[in-house]
């Protein structure tokens, strides 16, 4: 071992590494000082800081000003789709509950669920139940790729489910609504209250005496008497037409109601609507009178249904009917 001199005097540590060949060379030896020894410590750390350094700037996004830009753009990112996640959960509650009132309300109108729109309903709510599943930020930082798998391509697809699902919403309101219009109109343009307010004095009957010509004669409506200029109000909304003086009824007028339905109102002493003219149900349309073949004032009071007479009190509510 050989040795060197230290500032005191006394030799310091040496260490001496003796290599021996396999076959017959001269055996060598290497002697390593102290300050060799601390040398190539220092080198080693030196190596090795250099290869941590190079393995965290290759491959880890912490080092760079870029990578911490990106961690930063990441968790804004992260935080937006938080945001966007809850939205997309209230507007999800609140088509299933649009859902649950248009079932109530094709009921309502008598319409049977729109097929189409369950199984879409039914597949929407699978879907977002599969998307919310996947729908798993990240905890840790990445690079470019990072943006589909933050969950955009899941939120893209739950907003286009959820438009879809209001899309189908909607048009089966518009269904509902038509339909609610139709019957509306339907119900508005249906008689259902007596033209005037008296006593019924003769009703609807196939065959009938005829008070003045005495002979019997089929009677297509009902007689109601009433005091002379009592108001003759119409029984529900139509179109006035064929207003004019007919030989036995006197002043007379028809009311188109649409759907078939033609309302006749005869022995009128005075008219009060014109023909074309559009009427609603309770409105003042002519007066009672006596007119034509009668023995007494009364409105005689038509009901006709695809051009056939029915009973006039079929389509009078009972709370209405002045018999």
């Amino acid at each position: 071992m050989a040795s060197s001199s230290r500032r005191d005097g006394r030799p310091g540590r040496s260490w001496t590494i003796l290599i021996v060949p396999s076959d017959n060379e001269r055996a060598r030896s290497i002697t390593v000082t102290e300050g060799t020894r601390k040398l190539a410590l220092w080198g080693a750390g030196i190596l090795c800081a250099v290869v941590l350094t190079a393995v965290v700037y290759l491959f880890t996004p912490y080092a760079t000003p870029s990578a911490r830009l990106l961690m930063a753009e990441n968790s804004r990112l992260r935080a937006q789709i938080d945001g966007i996640d809850a939205s997309i959960a209230a507007l999800s509650d609140t088509l299933e509950q649009i859902d649950d009132r248009d079932r109530e309300i094709r009921a309502l109108a008598n319409m049977p669920d729109d097929t189409s729109t369950v199984s879409a309903a039914e597949a929407w709510t699978g879907d977002l139940r599969e998307i919310r599943k996947i729908n798993v930020l990240p905890q840790a930082p990445m690079r470019r790729p990072f943006l589909n798998r933050l969950g955009f391509g899941d939120n893209r697809a739950q907003i286009t489910s959820l438009t879809q699902r209001a899309s189908a919403l909607a048009q089966s309101f518009r269904a509902v609504n038509d339909t609610l219009i139709r019957n509306l109109e339907r119900l508005a343009n249906t008689p259902s209250i007596m033209p005037t307010t008296g006593w019924l004095s003769s009703h609807f009957s196939t065959s009938r005496l005829h008070p003045i010509l005495h002979e019997n004669r089929p009677h297509e409506g009902i007689d109601v008497s009433a005091p002379m200029g009592a108001p003759i109000v119409a029984p529900a909304s139509g179109v006035v037409r064929d207003v004019g003086f007919v030989t036995g009824f006197g002043n007379t007028f028809e009311v188109d109601h649409g759907n078939g339905i033609v309302t006749r109102f005869a022995h009128c002493s005075r008219i009060v609507v014109r023909n074309g003219q559009r009427v609603s149900r309770g409105q003042l349309i002519a007066t009672v009178g006596n007119t034509g073949l009668t023995i007494g004032p009364h409105l005689h009071y038509e009901v006709h249904v695809n051009g056939k007479p029915v009973d006039p009190l079929r389509y009078v509510l009972p709370e209405r009917n002045a018999d």
